[in-house]
This record gives structure tokens, sequence and C-alpha cells, in this order.
């Protein structure tokens, strides 16, 4: 377990991403594969209003249902750290972050999740119209009613990050805990001015699509056809570099027995503010591609060899 930022949140070093769930993965797997992740140590859950609003029929707040009836079914409240987000969903006009939207959507949120209090709160995207004054004093009153535990952002910038912060520093009210942002062996923007400001504002990350949208677990090589939604999206990473870093996966998961998936998820959770990153399974047989992450430590020349392999070159 590690501490997420100035929080007393203790969360494992992966989280569980909840954004298949009622989508691609049914209540059935969505339960066995929350099953499984619980089993093998696992306590930090990650979901948002907006999962999965673009999936046909859907209108968003699929997954949080599906994860309270688990919680309900397993009576595990307690002993699970359950984040969820608002800003993205467009039903409802609940995507931005005025004050009357995060209230609504925080009620929302708790009645398809059964909780009386969500334990992180992200903003799950940054809104340039809506003062950031606003939306901290809308967090900060959910706190103080008992309803959220702690906030986060996700998909900030450096400098609004640093801004939101030093808001809720002069004012007292409640300042994020951890960041939510776009980072894997192969995609590296975060690394540098953004990840500075975590650092430097006491945070930690827990950064999504960690998989490069599948294609880190190793399943995407040349020629090969992957059944799956993400496919094509997964398959932009197959050149001369995405080549090179399954070359590294490969040879250092060999080295320690275990998949490439989960060698790629220790590379980032051994990353400077990284906390848990965030990755999700359909199925139960995927999940526990995932699950030897959550204790599997590289040697300093391993952490090197995939940090190099997956470096931009000039």
């Amino acid at each position: 377990m590690t501490n997420l930022g100035t929080s007393d949140l203790d969360v494992s070093r992966l989280c569980l991403g909840g954004n298949v769930f009622g989508w691609t993965a049914d209540e059935a797997d969505s339960f066995a594969v929350l099953d499984a992740y619980v089993a093998a140590g696992g306590n930090f859950v990650d979901t948002a209003d907006v999962y999965s609003a673009w999936g046909d029929g859907h209108v968003g707040g699929e997954s949080e249902a599906v994860v309270g009836r688990w919680l309900r079914s397993r009576g595990n409240r307690d002993r699970v750290v359950v984040a969820t987000k608002v800003g993205m969903l467009e039903v409802g006009g609940l995507d931005n972050l005025r004050a009357d939207t995060i209230a609504t959507a925080a009620e929302n949120s708790l009645r398809r999740l059964g909780v009386d209090h969500i334990d992180l709160y992200y903003a799950h995207q940054d809104d340039l119209g809506t003062p950031q004054e606003e939306t901290a004093a809308a967090f900060d009153a959910l706190v103080k009613a008992g309803k959220v535990r702690h906030v986060a952002a996700s998909n900030f910038t450096a400098d609004r990050l640093t801004s939101a912060l030093a808001l809720a520093e002069r004012e007292g009210l409640s300042r994020y805990v951890a960041l939510q942002q776009h980072y894997n062996l192969v995609e590296r923007s975060y690394e540098g001015e953004l990840s500075e400001a975590v650092a430097a504002g006491g945070l930690s990350s827990a950064p999504y699509w960690s998989l490069a949208r599948g294609f880190l677990t190793g399943k995407y090589r040349p020629g090969v056809e992957v059944a799956s939604v993400r496919a094509k999206s997964a398959s932009q990473y197959l050149d001369e570099r995405g080549l090179r870093v399954l070359d590294a996966l490969d040879e250092v998961a060999a080295a320690h027995g275990t998949t490439v998936a989960a060698t790629a998820l220790a590379w980032l959770a051994s990353r400077p503010t990284v906390a848990a990153p965030i990755a999700s399974a359909r199925t139960a047989e995927q999940v526990e591609d995932l699950l030897p992450a959550l204790h599997l430590e590289l040697k300093e020349d391993e952490l090197a060899r995939l940090t190099e392999a997956g470096a931009t070159r000039p």
C-alpha cells in the first residue's frame, strides 16, 4: 500500500479502472474482475459518472451502478477506496465544474454507488469557463458535509493545477491530493512541467491509459489481429519505438516470469510521483495479467532499460 498525496488514503499500487463495467464487461464479468482484484490485495477502484455514456442506449452512470451493486453484494465498502469523477457528462448538462453541477453530480454518484461518501472525487477535466474559486468552494462544501473525503484533478495543465492548489491554500479550502493524467511507457508528455507541478504540490498521480489502450499488454504485434474496440487505437503504437518497447518488455517480463502488462505497470508505478497506475480488464482472465503489478518490483537496470526503450528520439 502507498499513501495518496497528502491524504489519509492508503491505496494499492494498481488501481482498477471501471470504464468497461456495464459496457464491454457485463455485470457478471465485472463482478468477477472486481472479486479477483480484491482477492489479490487490490483496494482502489476508479470510475466516473460519464462511464459509459458513449455506449448504445447508455446515459452515463452505468459503471458506477455496477460498482455500487458489487459493493452491496460483497459487503466490503470499508475495504475499498472508491474514486469517481465529475465534469464530462453531457447528459443533463453535467459537463462543467460549476457549483450546481458538482452538487448535483455528487448526489447522483452517491446514489448509484449506494454509498454515503466518495473517497476520492475528481474534477474529470478542467473547466476554463468556471472560476476556480467557484469549483473549489463547491468541492470544499462536499468535504465539509462528509459526502467526499478528498478531491483531485484530472486532465489539468501544470499552470491550472498550480493555480488551483494556490487558491485552495490561500482560502483554506480542500485542496487536490492527486492528479489523473495520460502517462505510460510510450506516452511521456507528463514527464517535465506537469510532473514537477505534482511533486511541488505534494500530490500523487494515478495515470490512466497506463497500458496505452492495450498496446502494452503485448498482444498487439505485427501481423496479429486483435478483436477489441481498442484495436485501432492500440495499433498506432506499432512503429519502431513501439517494437523497441515490446522487445524490452518481453525481456524483463521473462526475467521475472511474469506478464508484459504487469511489467509495463510496474515500470509506471516506479516513476516519480506515481502512486497507482490505472488499468482495466473485461474478464477475470484479463485481470490475471495485471495482478502481478500489485507486488512486482523491477531492478534498477531493468527500469533504465524500459525507460530508454520508450524514450522519444530526436
